[in-house]
């Protein structure tokens, strides 16, 4: 038993450290939904209940390659939807769950494009407000 106890927190310790990983979406696979009621909707919704991966990163820098999904005009982008998948199949549109997607915020107007990017931020989640994703990153860069 204490083995396994062992290999177990060797493989959290692994998996811990690869925060700063090229891509990080492992980590925000690190979630189980819950239901809950709403009283903003009156009614009962999804809420994230985050693992340990998840909560070890808030705060943290990490890198997501991705899709933009924009929120806005096309023209310049401070803020917008990154999809680990392409937008014909993502969250909104296809069978992926919530985990797949992370709003942007960057430091910096971001010309849309179609092609995958890689975007650099600090993790925000978002375990109560209803009207934003679970994951958010803030002071966000595209990074080549």
């Amino acid at each position: 038993m204490q083995i396994i106890k062992f290999i177990s927190f060797f493989i959290f310790i692994i998996l811990s450290s690869q925060i700063n990983a090229q891509d990080s979406w492992h980590i925000l696979a690190d979630v189980k939904i819950e239901k809950k009621w709403d009283d903003l909707f009156l009614e009962e919704r999804d809420y994230p209940v985050f693992g340990k991966l998840l909560n070890n990163a808030a705060g943290k820098e990490i890198e997501l390659n991705g899709y933009m999904i924009p929120l806005d005009e096309l023209i310049g982008q401070n803020y917008f939807v990154l999809s680990s998948l392409p937008f014909q199949t993502c969250f909104f549109c296809g069978g992926a769950g919530p985990e797949t997607v992370a709003e942007i915020r960057t430091t910096e107007t971001i010309t849309f494009t179609e092609k995958k990017i890689k975007i650099k931020g600090r993790l925000k989640l978002n375990d109560s407000d209803p009207v934003h994703l679970y994951y958010i990153l803030e002071e966000a860069k595209i990074i080549n």
